[in-house]
């Protein structure tokens, strides 16, 4: 089961993605079938199977939004985080072969075409909730036991 929390931000970006479906796109696309069933015969008809589908996934995601959204916690910065790892920060993360990355923890919902974000259900964020600045982490992977130390926490959001 996936953790159901989420930045205000990744939480008003599927808000957004179901208003565009609902009140933009899915309108269009029931007038193209529309105007396709009203052509005649619908079963060689391109433009109403190809519209109705898209009118199928659309529907599909909009349900699924909705569910989605109504089980969603918004977690918003408090500044008792500060200095420690939680959900929203940006951490950067170092190891002995002077090998660094950076990422945000954030909810599963959040992490889709951003190579910079984790899941809080994630191995390493798991690890990583609570730490402080220099802290070591070890984390299970599937090459092994990975040993790593929090070198930077920030909350300042960022936009990609």
């Amino acid at each position: 089961m996936k953790t159901p929390l989420v930045t205000r931000e990744g939480y008003q970006k599927l808000q957004q993605e179901h208003d565009e479906l609902w009140f933009n796109e899915r309108p269009e696309v029931t007038k193209i079938v529309s105007w396709a069933a009203s052509l005649g015969d619908r079963s060689e008809n391109a433009d109403y199977i190809f519209n109705k589908k898209r009118l199928r996934q659309i529907d599909r995601r909009v349900r699924f939004l909705r569910k989605r959204l109504a089980q969603l916690k918004i977690v918003d910065y408090a500044p008792q985080q500060e200095g420690k790892v939680y959900f929203g920060a940006w951490v950067v993360i170092e190891n002995a072969a002077q090998q660094s990355k950076r990422f945000r923890i954030v909810g599963p919902d959040e992490i889709y075409h951003r190579k910079d974000y984790i899941s809080i259900d994630s191995p390493m964020a798991r690890a990583l909730v609570g730490k402080q600045l220099d802290d070591d982490i070890e984390v299970q992977t599937p090459q092994g036991i990975q040993h790593w130390w929090v070198s930077a926490i920030s909350y300042r959001t960022e936009q990609k």
